[in-house]
């Protein structure tokens, strides 16, 4: 007897293929850092262009974000979720042949795509496949993010270098093949649930967020929140730490900003499903963060690193759990495109708080102005879920 397309497949496998597919969203990206000096050395390139590779990602999940919804409306979520795999499989794997800085960027920003349509179609996989236990399942393909995160940043130079005879191309091409593996297993594997509903296909606009409705620019203003404390805290903490003459920490520093979060995912894996829509969680990662951001910028020193790692650990948390909303309080039909306007207002609006951190640096030649925007950040991130509980969202 088969099993009826519509219902969720078993835990273990939706729980193994969300975990697969989260790696993806940041595997490829991560790829390069280690890798860097060697491409800026090959192509010429100025520190604007380095700036510029630098800063596709972020900007891409801010504009494309509403193409994966289009995508789940269109093709349903298996679909989606492989064609989105193998753009960003394609996209990386051509980057180690570009034969000149343009393709390089080109590709990236091809790969970029791939990441930023899947990232609406994550929570959306999340609820069709997990849809008792959403908690536990945002955690899983969370946790798998943050460990492509760190796979590339440990095992670039101990082993894939070698392993390509020490080129950034190769290096490149190879961490595409995970990707690719990985959007195999989720062809064979995943459901065919999806087929869009007669009512999508009446209405085509319905992939486009409901603009006006308050919960999008809510859930847009808190996902807003701790991609501004965490992007705009590892751009501006190693010239803040520099600039008070404690260039040593910033390695450390940076290491904890970023290894926080893997505890606060393995924590949340076994309780995100007792603290789903409650208000109380993300107030205390805002305090928590609001106190780290405060540390980081009055006490430059020996206690750095603890700042660091309470600012990465909150935002996490906070991050984790904020993914699970999408699923809880839409429609299932409205998962997608809610999830797509608020990375597109989250990103977009990181974006325009981490320039006026510097510019607040380079207007007044103040390096502490700089983590003015990132408090309050922080500080949102206490207010938002009150507004949210005022509203019945949160608990």
């Amino acid at each position: 007897m088969h099993r009826n397309a519509d219902a969720p497949p078993a835990a273990w496998l939706a729980a193994t293929l969300l975990w697969l597919s989260g790696n993806t969203l940041r595997l490829t990206i991560l790829a390069v850092p280690p890798v860097l000096a060697t491409i800026r050395d090959d192509f010429g390139l100025s520190a604007t262009q380095v700036g510029m590779l630098s800063s596709v990602p972020p900007a891409l999940f801010a504009i494309a974000a509403l193409l994966g919804s289009l995508l789940v409306t269109k093709l349903g979520v298996k679909h989606a979720l492989v064609g989105g795999l193998v753009v960003i499989a394609v996209g990386s794997a051509l980057r180690g042949v570009s034969p000149s800085f343009a393709m390089l960027f080109a590709m990236t920003v091809l790969m970029s795509v791939g990441i930023a349509i899947m990232q609406p179609i994550m929570p959306t996989a999340v609820r069709q496949w997990m849809p008792a236990h959403v908690g536990t399942g945002t955690a899983l393909y969370t946790n798998g993010l943050l460990i492509g995160e760190i796979l590339p940043v440990m095992f670039a130079a101990s082993l894939v270098l070698p392993l390509v005879g020490g080129s950034w191309r190769g290096s490149l091409v190879l961490w595409s093949v995970p990707v690719v593996i990985i959007a195999l297993v989720v062809a064979v594997c995943a459901p065919h649930d999806a087929t869009p509903s007669a009512t999508s296909r009446a209405l085509p606009s319905k992939w486009l967020p409901d603009w006006h409705k308050g919960l999008v620019w809510r859930l847009g203003g808190l996902f807003c929140c701790f991609n501004t404390t965490y992007f705009s805290t590892n751009a501006f903490l190693p010239i803040y730490l520099a600039s008070h003459g404690r260039s040593d920490l910033i390695g450390p520093a940076l290491t904890a900003l970023n290894f926080a979060q893997l505890p606060a995912s393995l924590l949340l894996l076994g309780t995100a499903g007792r603290i789903e829509r409650k208000a109380w969680p993300y107030i205390a990662c805002g305090v928590l963060s609001v106190i780290g951001v405060a540390g980081i910028v009055l006490d430059v020193g020996s206690r750095t690193i603890l700042w660091t790692a309470m600012v990465g650990f909150a935002n996490a948390a906070a991050l984790i759990i904020g993914l699970t909303l999408p699923p809880l309080l839409c429609h299932r039909d409205d998962v997608a495109r809610t999830a797509a306007g608020t990375f597109t207002i989250s990103y977009g609006s990181a974006v325009v708080l981490s320039i006026a951190s510097g510019a607040l640096w380079d207007a007044l030649g103040v390096p502490a102005l700089a983590f003015v925007p990132i408090a309050g950040a922080s500080l949102a991130l206490v207010l938002i879920p009150l507004a949210m509980r005022r509203k019945g969202e949160l608990v």
